[in-house]
């Protein structure tokens, strides 16, 4: 909804005596009276960083660098320019005048903060944006819309890391995993952000390995002066109530008693595709015991139609306590 301001009817000589009375805000930014919101916003970003007085150390710099800020703080504001392009910086800071029938302009006095520093905070955002600018070597001024030396140089975030936690059944088959994800965001004017929601679509390939790095580049929070970080995920195995991962191995760990353990047995393992293996033990297990059974590990990566093996560990469980009968009977088999 647009607002209208509506001029009062002065004579042409008092109209033209209040204009031209005071600063010239269009000058100070090197403007005409015809300049738009984008070319405000411009000569702002050019001369608050030409005159900010970390840089210019020159006599006249600090006072320039104030008015720079206040011609912007008057021109960027549609009531507050209004105001002053009818009846300039006495109607601006003094109040439209009584009796003059002005809807919606500026109707009481104006006065400048003389925070320049806050202007320019407000403008760049950050706790000390204009750091962001003098980056290069011997603290060389480098803009991102071009630069005064021309390097338009910009600083890019660094990468931000998400853990995705992903199950051996995921892995072994391959999924698809979608991240919701806030980020900050430019809107058109390039001055203005908010926050918006994206999703990021990750394929999981079959047999991706522990700490993989999926990379989405420069998905971060969005800034004027800035490149976006690169939002990282990084594959991590949640823990499998069957199986842990060892490269492209499965480990798998069968409890049998001892006297399985010494007369043999035979292990069932579900996988992770859900079939049903019955593996014979002939070998007696003893505490370092493993049994390999080749193909039945994750899926190799690079050649999925390929698996590593599926390795079964032994624990054995002793008994604890045994009759003198029994205990005869094992020296009679095992001492004799």
């Amino acid at each position: 909804v647009g607002v209208v301001f509506v001029v009062p009817r002065f004579s042409v000589n008092s109209r033209r005596k209040i204009i031209n009375m005071g600063q010239d805000y269009y000058g100070v930014l090197g403007l005409t009276r015809s300049a738009t919101d984008a070319d405000i916003k411009k000569a702002y970003r050019l001369l608050a960083l030409k005159y900010h007085p970390e840089k210019n150390r020159e006599y006249g710099a600090e006072e320039m660098f104030t008015k720079v800020a206040e011609a912007y703080d008057v021109l960027s504001d549609p009531r507050k320019r209004a105001t002053y392009d009818q009846f300039g910086e006495e109607g601006l800071k003094n109040g439209v005048p009584e009796g003059s029938g002005v809807g919606g302009a500026w109707t009481t006095g104006y006065t400048f903060h003389g925070n320049a520093p806050k202007v320019f905070k407000d403008f760049f955002g950050g706790d000390n944006p204009f750091a962001d600018f003098f980056d290069g070597p011997d603290g060389d001024l480098t803009m991102g819309f071009g630069g005064v030396h021309g390097r338009g140089r910009k600083k890019k975030d660094p990468p931000i890391e998400r853990d995705l936690a992903l199950t051996l059944e995921e892995i072994f088959h391959g999924c698809t995993k979608k991240m919701k994800i806030s980020r900050r965001v430019m809107n058109e004017d390039g001055h203005t952000s908010s926050i918006r929601d994206k999703i990021l679509t990750i394929t999981v390939r079959p047999g991706w390995k522990t700490s993989t790095r999926i990379t989405f580049p420069e998905e971060g929070d969005q800034g004027p002066n800035n490149i976006p970080a690169d939002i990282v995920f990084i594959v991590k195995d949640k823990a499998h109530q069957r199986f842990r991962r060892e490269g492209n191995d499965l480990i798998f760990t069968a409890k049998i008693p001892l006297g399985k353990a010494l007369t043999g047995c035979n292990v069932v393992v579900h996988t992770l595709d859900d079939r049903i293996l019955d593996i014979p033990i002939n070998d007696i297990v003893h505490p370092k015991y493993t049994k390999i059974v080749p193909g039945e590990g994750m899926p190799i990566a690079k050649t999925p139609t390929k698996k590593g093996d599926l390795i079964i560990e032994f624990d054995i469980e002793f008994p604890t306590q045994l009759t003198p009968e029994k205990k005869q009977l094992i020296r009679q088999a095992l001492l004799h």
